[in-house]
């Protein structure tokens, strides 16, 4: 028997345009982690699962599953508190139609394989290595960090806040642009 684990601790509270990642694929995992954005800022982690589960990883090893930043009071306020922003403002379908202004902005650069991703984590995907690195160093000199991916070295990561206006989308995709062609020179 193997368990379904899924690690939602970048991607889960509306970053990819549902409120958990794991809603876009319609699966139902056997245990659910959680962190950072769940705080809103605040340190704080959450394992889920069910009770059978949860009663299953109590013993041997005896509470291997607890979580460092779990349970404090304070955190727990800011994790409601953040969890009812992100309903009342819709920021879940929000992220979606951002991300949707990213892929249009960028898509037509010829430069670009392949722009993949859900919501407001998006995926630029280079023909190759080199270019890929000589954009993220430009995007480093012109004030704008994105990530690298350790197991794709051709591509990086846009994780922009979910709250970014749809201005700044414009800016940020136009420096990415004018980045691209200086790279390419």
């Amino acid at each position: 028997e193997a368990l379904l684990i899924y690690d939602e601790i970048q991607m889960g509270f509306a970053r990819t345009g549902k409120l958990f990642c794991l809603e876009n694929e319609g699966i139902v995992p056997d245990v659910l982690c959680l962190a950072k954005s769940m705080g809103g800022g605040m340190p704080i982690g959450a394992f889920i699962s069910s009770k059978e589960m949860m009663n299953k990883l109590t013993f041997n090893p005896s509470l291997g599953h607890i979580t460092t930043f779990g349970g404090h009071p304070v955190c727990a306020a800011a994790a409601l508190a953040n969890l009812e922003v992100l309903l009342e403002e819709n920021l879940a379908e929000e992220a979606n139609r951002k991300g949707k202004l990213f892929v249009q902005s960028l898509e037509k650069i010829e430069a670009i394989k392949e722009i993949r991703g859900s919501g407001l984590m998006l995926a630029i995907d280079f023909k190759d290595e080199e270019l890929n690195n000589k954009v993220i160093d430009i995007l480093l000199e012109e004030g704008l960090i994105v990530d690298r991916f350790l197991f794709h070295p051709t591509c990086f990561r846009i994780a922009p806040p979910l709250i970014i206006i749809d201005e700044k989308i414009k800016d940020v995709s136009e420096i990415v642009k004018n980045c691209i062609l200086k790279a390419q020179n």
